[in-house]
This record gives C-alpha cells, sequence and structure tokens, in this order.
C-alpha cells in the first residue's frame, strides 16, 4: 500500500491506496466523486475526463500515486457556491446531452478547449477537438452547439440562452 496526497476541486486529500489504483477508482471509491465515469478503460471514450493543474486528462490511464501533490478538478468541483459553470449551464440550455454518461467527461474536455483555444470557437475546431471524447446517443450537433455557447459565456460575452430568446 502507498500513500497519496493531493488537492481535489480545492480540498487537500491523502488516501492508503494500491500503487496500481488509477485516479479515476481513487476518485470514484475512495472519495465518492461519482460524476467522473469509466466508460471504456482504453482512454478512448472521454467519459473519465478531469483536470490535472488545469488540463484536461483521462483519468482511466492515469496511475493515481503519479498525482503525488497534484491539484486535481472533477465535474463536481466546476459548480461555485451552487451556480453551474457557464459550461455546465450552456449544456442544460442547448440540450447537449442525452442520457448523461458521457457528459462530465464532455464539460470537462469542453472547459479545456476553451482554456486552451480562446471563447470564440468554430463548429470545426470543437468538433476536432473533442476527438477523443466519444457520445453513443447524439450526433454531436447540440453538444458542439453548447460548447460554443459555454466558451462566449465563459469570455463574458453571451446572454444565458433564456435571455437571449426574450
Amino acid at each position: 500500500m502507498a500513500t497519496v496526497s493531493m488537492t481535489v476541486n480545492g480540498k487537500a486529500v491523502t488516501g492508503t491506496i494500491d500503487p496500481r489504483t488509477l485516479l479515476v477508482q481513487f476518485l470514484r471509491e475512495n472519495l465518492r466523486l461519482t460524476g467522473t465515469h469509466v466508460g471504456c478503460d482504453t482512454s478512448q471514450c472521454g467519459a473519465c475526463v478531469v483536470h490535472v493543474d488545469g488540463k484536461a486528462i483521462k483519468s482511466c490511464t492515469t496511475l493515481a500515486l503519479s498525482l503525488e501533490g497534484a491539484s486535481v478538478t472533477t465535474i463536481e468541483g466546476l459548480a461555485v457556491n451552487g451556480s453551474l459553470h457557464p459550461m455546465q449551464e450552456a449544456f442544460r440550455e442547448h440540450h447537449g446531452l442525452q442520457c448523461g454518461y458521457c457528459t462530465p467527461g464532455m464539460i470537462m474536455a469542453a472547459v479545456d478547449i476553451v482554456n486552451r483555444r480562446g471563447h470564440a470557437l468554430d463548429e470545426q475546431t470543437i468538433r476536432e477537438d473533442l476527438d477523443g471524447n466519444i457520445c453513443r446517443c447524439t450526433g454531436y450537433h447540440n453538444i458542439v452547439k453548447a460548447i460554443a455557447a459555454g466558451a462566449e459565456a465563459m469570455g463574458g460575452k453571451a446572454k444565458p440562452a433564456r435571455q437571449a430568446a426574450e
């Protein structure tokens, strides 16, 4: 057994784990943060995306011990004081989900895309950068719309969809 310490969603955490424990297992089983999903175990679907030190990674192929001292943000850590993150709100407003299984990973990947590419994203950029995130329910149309709206909202340029429709 080994001990690992990191910051998860702004809180210092420590756990005693098997050295082979993957980050997704540590988050779900040790910390009970079940928003990060396991979809494929091979890093192909993106359901397990979280941010480590501000960058998106797939937690299903990352050993928890390799993140000693790191700062991890999960889908649970995006909302602040009960208010959804602009990307979460955009997915809700633009129906960017169906079953919801891929949604946490899609949202985490989308926030990373905005952080890397900026707030003015075109459809082609969004679709190319979503490579590695699979949704088995949709044709991605509403996901792409949600990411574009969320990107604008993260830049403070967009009105919430309810206000824009009025």
